[in-house]
């Protein structure tokens, strides 16, 4: 067989930092870890090639060359997704479609020949054995969750690394937590199921040797879900890996905002080169916490949590949510006023969407207030159900709240405030090279002389060169972060 593993091209969103890394010469965030995963589950017999339309061109001779096409992507990728399965259809290349959008929608998407749906692990063997015998049935599904510690060491050798400012790895599936508006449990279940020790060491050694070095984004659901585990087995693993090869790594990943209870977790994490992590804070207020069933996020000081993380020299990105039933009519000023204190420089506010399948989706249905699907983009000024708020003062507060803090004034301001409260840990990458200096020149001259109120980027070089010098680098990439984050607000 002749496989042709094709991931769809991503809008350019809060999330892509498309007008970021350009500055260091890459052409997409991360690859696709999941198809090069299922990469890893074929017949090692045939013969597998990969795009990324992120990175590359698809091009119609290697859909021609394909006996079949394997399509996976998310649903901010729908619209690529779709033409991807237009251009097979009008080659006659075989179809085979899965991961979380075919999932979440494969009743909408015609033209695709088979749906390989939920986890790879248990419905693609399926699949594969029918195919063998000649007699692959529509659709693959399944209700059960497959221990992944079985699960392969991905196809990195089919990746250009060198287009990718990061690569992905994961530990876990699955979130102990149940939020209303989150689909992850509906996907993956809320029992985190995790790899071994050794398997995710061997994970590691595997993008190590194919000569990588830099960032690594852990991309589970919440990577502090099985705590046990994590402090006992995994992060001690870690450091006695990253110590023994010379720490070519630094660490990000996605938690819940419990981890700045635990301050042994935070200072394992530290000490194994994580430097960044993504936490959901959704909004200031208790009631519309409660509302969400985020219960975790109640009856604490979210500001002070986020303090104490950066503290310990984990620098927190955050994700906010406007379009609450319960949102009071200052919820605007409330989080700006959050997001400003609290030195988030990444804070991604969307308005609230109820994805297929959510315990969200189940009750505006109920109340018949469901308008469409989800776009998947968080920040395109889209909702897919009817607010309580008035629509016309939700969508300009919503406005006002994102053209506020992605100003320079107020962006630069809380890079100020991050910058002040981080403790940057003593291990990690220190070393500048060559690409890091033609990163720092070209960043230079878009934001220090070609963009408008560059005064406030000289601002911040000074203040850093002369106030946290050891900080200076931190502060450069947080100056491109916000360029593309400029770039993402001012179509909203």
């Amino acid at each position: 067989m002749r496989i042709l593993l094709v991931y769809p091209e991503h809008q350019d969103t809060f999330w892509s930092f498309k007008h970021a890394i350009r500055f260091i010469s890459k052409k997409a965030e991360g690859p696709p870890l999941g198809l090069l995963t299922v990469a890893a589950m074929l017949p090692k017999e045939w013969e597998v090639q990969f795009v990324d339309m992120n990175v590359t061109r698809l091009e119609d001779w290697l859909i021609r060359w394909a006996d079949y096409v394997f399509l996976s992507g998310m649903d901010i990728q729908r619209a690529s997704f779709q033409e991807v399965i237009s251009r097979c259809n009008r080659l006659g290349a075989k179809l085979v479609a899965g991961g979380p959008l075919a999932t979440s929608h494969y009743q909408e998407l015609s033209g695709v020949d088979y749906f390989v749906l939920n986890e790879a692990e248990i419905t693609l063997p399926r699949f594969l054995e029918d195919l063998k015998n000649g007699c692959p049935e529509h659709i693959y599904t399944t209700g059960e969750y497959p221990d992944i510690a079985l699960t392969p060491i991905p196809r990195w050798d089919l990746v250009n690394m060198k287009y990718y400012a990061s690569m992905y790895l994961q530990y876990s599936r699955g979130c102990p937590f149940n939020c209303e508006f989150c689909s992850i449990t509906i996907l993956n279940g809320r029992r985190c199921r995790t790899k071994s020790r050794d398997h995710f060491l061997n994970e590691l050694d595997a993008i190590y040797r194919q000569g990588w070095r830099g960032g690594i984004f852990i991309v589970d659901d919440n990577f502090i879900g099985n705590k046990k585990n994590l402090k006992a087995e995994i992060l001690p693993a870690l450091i006695r890996w990253q110590e023994d090869h010379g720490h070519p790594f630094d660490f990000s990943t996605e938690v819940s905002i419990n981890l700045a209870d635990d301050e042994d977790l935070m200072n394992m994490m530290v000490e194994v080169g994580f430097n960044s992590v993504f936490v959901g804070i959704e909004t200031p207020d208790d009631t519309c916490l409660a509302e969400c069933g985020k219960l975790q996020n109640m009856r604490r000081d979210l500001g002070s949590s986020v303090k104490t993380l950066h503290n310990h020299g984990l620098r927190v990105s955050g994700g906010f949510i406007i379009g609450f039933d319960n949102d009071p009519p200052n919820i605007f000023e409330q989080q700006i006023s959050f997001i400003q204190k609290s030195g988030i420089v990444s804070a991604m506010v969307g308005l609230l969407n109820a994805p297929v399948g959510t315990k969200l989706f189940h009750r505006l249905e109920s109340e018949k207030r469901l308008l469409n699907s989800a776009t998947g983009n968080n920040m395109d000024g889209s909702m897919n159900f009817i607010p309580k708020m008035d629509y016309r003062k939700l969508i300009a507060g919503y406005k006002s709240v994102l053209h506020t803090i992605y100003s320079q004034k107020k962006y630069y301001e809380r890079v100020k405030t991050f910058l002040s409260e981080y403790h940057l840990p003593s291990k990690g990458r220190t070393k500048v090279t060559v690409s890091d200096l033609k990163a720092f020149f070209k960043l230079t001259w878009e934001l220090g002389f070609r963009e408008k109120e560059s005064r406030y980027y000289w601002r911040l070089i000074l203040l850093s060169l002369f106030k946290y010098p050891k900080k200076f680098t931190l502060a450069i990439t947080m100056a491109g972060y916000g360029f593309h984050f400029r770039r993402v607000v001012s179509r909203v």
